[in-house]
């Protein structure tokens, strides 16, 4: 009797995670459990989405929803990394997290995280692996460790009523900074707009944006990055304010835009313009831009914590936000204007023909106009990029 109850306790472990390829006993799993979903939370649209994806999950799976709002994405890494040294290894404070680059990398490092769950989601069927950067983060592969929900490609904001046509280049954007002085600025960074920004400089005036790819300690990072440190050196005095006070994130950049005391602003969303223009916080005049080399494109992702105790309710909203019903939702420019990861050639027609429905706004580029995506550098730049600019240009918060 004694062999045969041991048996029995190795088959069924009492807190086995639960298997994203048994998708019945996870929705099974799921039922009554509550998902912590730790998100920025500095974007009302965003916010309005999650919410909604909460009256969704709890109409259909019977899952509660409970966003925990960021303003700093690194302070949920924190907590898991805290849990674990603390011995909480189950049942932790965060289920979900919208996460990318450098606190993917961080956590999947460190083993942090749960999975590989992704590509084992019902949804990922829909998934366009080949036609975007849904299988890696900043370079790093993501091995079904995060889950995908929205493209993001850098584009710049223009008001028509002062700027009228679009600027190719970095340089352009100079140029037209130096004759108009005060009438530009990007978040502070270590926003992660703000940051974004200096990437997407640097990108364009290095000789060779390959390096990029390499952690920032094996290139020789004050060669690489003097073009950019001279160029915002030019930049910074004719900047808002004459860089001497930063909008803290992107919506406060863009309320500056509204008040008419910027003309052109960086946003890492081709649709937010239009969004913003639908919810009456940006003018109609307002249209957007890629340089003529293209601009930074990447994904943003769903992660689960290794100690999360709400593992298949996490899996069953990662699962409903890669579904055509939510992408489609999220695409829409009078909801988030986010781009789709799904294959439209994947869905039925039924499903095809609402996203073929949507207006995608007076202020967004065709998918065709978007030009070249060009590839995010190796997470260690964000950060990188952030403290030396913090040193050399840094206002107070």
């Amino acid at each position: 009797m004694r062999a045969v109850v041991i048996a029995a306790l190795i088959a069924t472990p009492a807190f086995a995670d639960p298997d994203p390829a048994d998708w019945d006993a996870v929705l099974a799993e799921a039922e009554g459990q509550t998902v912590y979903w730790y998100a920025w939370g500095g974007s009302t649209t965003t916010n309005d989405f999650i919410a909604w994806t909460g009256e969704r999950l709890s109409e259909e799976y019977g899952v509660t929803v409970e966003q925990v709002k960021l303003t700093d994405t690194a302070d949920a890494v924190t907590r898991v990394l805290a849990e674990r040294e603390a011995g909480e290894d189950a049942d932790g404070a965060v289920d979900l997290i919208w996460i990318n680059g450098a606190n993917f990398a961080s956590m999947k490092e460190q083993e942090l995280l749960f999975g590989p769950f992704a590509e084992d989601l019902p949804n990922w069927q829909y998934v366009d692996v080949d036609g975007k950067t849904v299988q890696t983060d900043f370079t790093v592969p993501t091995e079904g460790y995060e889950s995908p929900w929205a493209m993001a490609q850098v584009v710049f904001m223009h008001d028509t009523a002062d700027l009228e046509e679009p600027l190719g280049s970095m340089e352009e954007i100079l140029t037209w900074a130096e004759a108009n002085p005060g009438r530009f600025t990007y978040p502070q960074p270590p926003d992660f707009l703000g940051t974004t920004f200096l990437k997407q400089a640097l990108i364009e005036l290095v000789d060779d944006p390959a390096v990029l790819s390499e952690p920032v300690d094996a290139v020789d990072y004050e060669a690489v990055t003097a073009p950019l440190w001279e160029y915002l050196d030019a930049l910074t005095p004719v900047l808002w304010r004459e860089g001497r006070a930063y909008p803290d994130t992107g919506p406060r950049q863009l309320q500056l835009m509204n008040d008419e005391e910027i003309d052109l602003a960086i946003s890492f969303s081709p649709g937010e313009a239009s969004t913003a223009i639908a919810n009456f916080q940006l003018p109609e005049t307002v249209r957007t831009f890629v340089l003529d080399d293209g601009t930074i494109g990447n994904a943003s992702f769903l992660a689960i914590p290794y100690n999360s105790g709400s593992k298949a309710g996490a899996m069953v909203l990662a699962n409903f936000i890669l579904s055509p019903e939510a992408q489609a939702r999220a695409q829409d420019p009078e909801v988030l204007g986010y781009g789709t990861v799904l294959d439209l050639s994947t869905l039925d027609e039924e499903d095809r023909q609402a996203f073929e429905m949507i207006q995608l706004g007076m202020a967004t580029l065709p998918p065709e106009e978007l030009g070249t995506v060009q590839d995010e550098p190796h997470p260690s730049w964000a950060t990188a990029l952030a403290d030396d600019w913090q040193e050399r240009y840094g206002v107070a918060d």
